[in-house]
């Protein structure tokens, strides 16, 4: 079986499973979801979604954002983590939205890494999910899942993202990382993947060792 076949088959069984492909995150407009994206970093969504209904209360523009003061964002973000750095990247990506892009979320992953905090992932989550473009978002799901599936090799993000993009269905990718999340979490654990519970283990190359595995004994 090709990664491509592997990948088309995981495709379907997810999408069974998990037919609402939703972000996890809450938010209500492009710049929302790209600074609780930006938040979300060595964080939970949980935590994130916490946290933000009172930060974009307080700052309910970009304009708003842009003038800060810095101070104020690092006190609502404290408990996200990293809150220093995350408030001065919010700050900034803001005043650059401002000053270059007349205020609108970039909709090309060029533009958006260009942006202060803002690496692919965040790039890929807005791309795909405000502008429904094909998009991968390799997040730690992503990584450890597709590893374990056999439809990518590696931990690199980035070399993940190309490898999956040249296996996917372009129309798919993006709801596919979402609906990895949601396995992720849910099944296949990064402590102790659920195989037996799961419905890729009749061609996931992990499930089928583990299978193997235990026949041998």
């Amino acid at each position: 079986m090709t990664k491509k076949q592997r990948a088309a088959l995981a495709v379907a069984a997810l999408k069974r499973e998990y037919p609402d492909a939703l972000c996890s995150l809450t938010y209500t407009n492009p710049l929302q979801l790209l600074i609780a994206t930006r938040l979300s970093a060595q964080c939970t969504d949980a935590r994130v979604n916490i946290v933000t209904p009172a930060l974009f209360a307080c700052f309910p523009t970009l304009e708003a954002f842009a003038d800060g003061p810095v101070e104020d964002i690092e006190e609502l973000i404290h408990s996200c983590g990293l809150y220093k750095t995350k408030a001065r990247d919010i700050f900034a990506m803001c005043n650059m939205l401002k000053s270059e892009y007349g205020g609108v979320v970039p909709d090309s992953i060029e533009e958006l890494t260009r942006l202060p905090g803002v690496g692919r992932k965040t790039a890929n989550l807005v791309v795909g999910d405000i502008y429904h473009k094909p998009a991968v978002v390799t997040d730690t799901h992503c990584i450890r899942i597709c590893g374990k599936l056999g439809i990518s090799e590696g931990k690199e993000p980035y070399k993940v993202e190309k490898q999956l993009r040249a296996v996917l269905p372009p129309e798919e990718s993006n709801d596919f990382c979402h609906r990895l999340v949601l396995h992720g979490r849910a099944v296949c654990t990064a402590r102790s993947p659920k195989c037996s519970e799961c419905c890729m283990n009749e061609f996931c190359k992990y499930a089928l060792s583990v299978t193997k595995s235990s026949a041998r004994k």
